[in-house]
């Protein structure tokens, strides 16, 4: 049997991060077998970061999101038209801004960026227990 996987694109619109995160949280509720609930919120976190990313920096129309099982994690993906590969920066105290892929690295047992023939890909991997590398045992 196929591991759990979802693959979808949207719009790039005002509320396309909340409507595409909604969606693929909904399919991996429903998946076999049930992912550990910590598991779900934290790739839904790392997946609004990722998509929030996508939206806000590249000037594309649309995005692409997929989500599947592996043994030991739950990996994320999103593409983007943009060539531009996403760096981590320290924002000031003050910023409002600029924390997302603080976040990812914090939450992800990994997480990468790599320039495609269209774009780029952006992922990250939750672990799905916590000996699997997580966030504060690096």
């Amino acid at each position: 049997m196929a591991a759990p996987r979802i693959a979808l694109s949207v719009r790039v619109t005002a509320g396309s991060v909340t409507t595409a995160r909604h969606r693929v949280v909904r399919v991996i509720h429903g998946w076999e077998p049930k992912l550990e609930p910590d598991v779900v919120h934290t790739a839904e976190l790392v997946l609004s970061e990722l998509l929030t990313n996508a939206v806000r920096h590249t000037g594309t129309a649309r995005v692409s999101v997929s989500a599947r099982l592996l043994e030991t994690a739950l990996h994320i993906e999103v593409h983007d038209s943009s060539r531009a590969l996403p760096r981590p920066s320290t924002p000031s105290t003050t910023s409002e801004d600029g924390r997302g892929l603080l976040l990812v690295a914090a939450l992800a047992a990994r997480f990468g960026a790599e320039p495609t023939l269209t774009g780029k890909r952006v992922w990250a991997e939750v672990a799905l227990r916590p000996s699997d590398t997580g966030p504060l045992e690096r």
